[in-house]
C-alpha cells in the first residue's frame, strides 16, 4: 500500500511550493525573521526576568485562565498593555493565531457581518470557514472606497453588527493601512480589529503601532490585536479593547476558554520588552529610519515598516534567489503562493544587521542572475 497523500506531496513539489522545517546556520545574518529590534537576544531582558521569575516562585500557568492558570504576571502585562496604548482593558492569549482566529469566530454572532482585507492573515481568513457566505466578504486590499461601496450594498439595516478586520502593516506587502479606513468604519458604526502584528514596535511616535502612528485616541468600536513574538522578541499575543468587549471575548472566545494560559516566562518577558521598547524609542526610531532609507535608496522600495518585498513571480526563481544569497552568507524569506499570488523574496530590515552587511545584501543581490 502506497503512503498516504503522495500525489499531493509530489504536486507539491512539481510546482515549488513544498516547505520543509530547517534549521539554519546560527552564523547566516538574518534578515527573515519578524525579530525586527532583535529583543530576541536581549539578554539583560532574560536575566531580569528569570530573577523576577524565581521571585514569583513558580513559570508555568498550569491551567486555563479560567480555572487558576491567571496570575499577577498575566494582570500586571495586561494593565500596563493596555495604558500605554490607551485601551480601557485587555487579555494575554497563548499566540497571534488563537488570538485571531478565536476573536472573529467569537465575534460574528447570527445576524452580524464582517468585511476584511483580501490581504488578512490566514488565521483570520480561516476563522471565516466557521462563517455563513452571507455573514462575510472581502474587500480590496487597504481600499477605503472598495470597503465603503460593499458595506453600502449590502444595505444592512440597525440589528446587524458591522465588522472589520485590517492589519497595521501588513505581513507579505509591508503596506500601511490606510487611514481613512478608520473613517469608514465610525461612517458605520463598525466595530474595527487591528491586527498590530507587524506595525508595533516599529511605527509611531511611540513604537506602538498605527493607532500611535495616526495619533488616533482608542474608542469603544476599536480592537486591538498585537502579538509578542515578533517586535518584541517573547511569544504569545494580546488583545486590547473596551472593558464590555473584552468581557465578551473572555466569555465566547473558545481559543481562550480551553487554552492553558500563556507561559509566565513569555508574559513577562513580553513586559520587560515592551518596557524597554516604550522608554528606549527615540533611539530606536533613528536606527530604524536609517534601514529604510538604505532600502529606498538601493532597491527603490519605500515602506512604513521594515517588511520590504522583492518581487520575483516565479516560483523556482525565488528559491534559485533564496539559495544563492543563503551560500553568501545571508537568509532571507523566499514566500510562494497561496501565501501571496506571486513569489517574492521577503527582506526584513532588522535592527541588529549592520549598514556594512545591508551594503553587501544590496550588491549580491544586484549581481544575481
Amino acid at each position: 500500500m502506497s503512503d498516504f497523500y503522495t500525489q499531493e506531496l509530489n504536486s507539491l513539489k512539481k510546482r515549488a511550493v513544498f516547505r520543509e522545517r530547517k534549521i539554519f546556520d546560527k552564523n547566516l545574518i538574518d534578515l527573515a525573521s519578524n525579530d525586527y529590534l532583535n529583543l530576541s537576544k536581549d539578554f539583560d531582558i532574560f536575566e531580569q526576568t528569570v530573577r523576577e521569575l524565581r521571585d514569583f516562585g513558580q513559570f508555568s500557568p498550569r491551567a486555563s485562565m479560567f480555572v487558576n492558570g491567571y496570575t499577577e504576571i498575566h494582570k500586571n502585562f495586561e494593565e500596563y498593555i493596555s495604558k500605554i496604548n490607551n485601551f480601557e482593558n485587555g487579555i494575554v492569549f497563548g499566540s497571534g493565531f488563537l488570538a485571531n482566529f478565536g476573536m472573529i469566530e467569537a465575534l460574528i454572532r447570527k445576524d452580524d457581518f464582517l468585511c476584511m482585507d483580501s490581504e488578512y492573515h490566514a488565521s483570520g481568513v480561516i476563522a471565516t470557514k466557521t462563517l455563513k457566505n452571507e455573514q462575510f466578504s472581502f474587500f480590496k486590499h487597504n481600499s477605503a472606497e472598495n470597503l465603503d461601496d460593499c458595506l453600502y450594498k449590502k444595505n444592512l439595516n440597525s440589528k446587524n453588527r458591522i465588522i472589520i478586520a485590517v492589519e497595521g502593516i501588513y505581513s507579505m506587502s509591508g503596506d500601511i493601512l490606510n487611514r481613512e479606513i478608520f473613517n469608514i468604519a465610525d461612517k458605520y458604526n463598525a466595530i474595527l480589529i487591528v491586527d498590530e502584528a507587524h506595525s508595533f514596535g516599529v511605527i509611531g511616535e511611540n513604537l506602538l503601532g498605527v493607532f500611535d502612528h495616526f495619533k488616533i485616541q482608542p474608542q469603544k468600536n476599536h480592537i486591538k490585536m498585537g502579538t509578542l513574538g515578533k517586535a518584541v522578541g517573547s511569544y504569545g499575543a494580546y488583545i486590547l479593547a473596551s472593558k464590555h468587549l473584552i468581557e465578551f471575548l473572555e466569555n465566547r472566545t473558545k481559543s481562550l476558554i480551553y487554552s492553558t494560559a500563556l507561559s509566565l516566562f513569555d508574559t513577562l518577558y513580553a513586559h520587560n520588552s515592551i518596557h524597554k521598547i516604550y522608554n528606549n524609542s527615540s533611539e530606536i526610531k533613528s536606527e530604524l529610519l536609517n534601514i529604510r532609507k538604505m532600502f529606498r535608496d538601493e532597491v527603490k522600495i519605500e515602506k512604513d515598516g521594515l517588511i520590504f518585498p522583492i518581487k520575483i513571480g516565479d516560483s523556482n526563481l525565488v528559491i534559485k534567489y533564496r539559495d544563492i544569497l543563503k551560500e553568501n552568507g545571508f537568509i532571507v524569506g523566499a514566500i510562494r503562493p497561496p501565501t501571496v499570488e506571486t513569489a517574492i523574496l521577503r527582506v526584513i530590515g532588522r535592527k541588529a544587521v549592520s549598514q556594512e552587511n545591508l551594503k553587501k545584501f544590496f550588491e549580491i543581490l544586484k549581481n544575481i542572475n
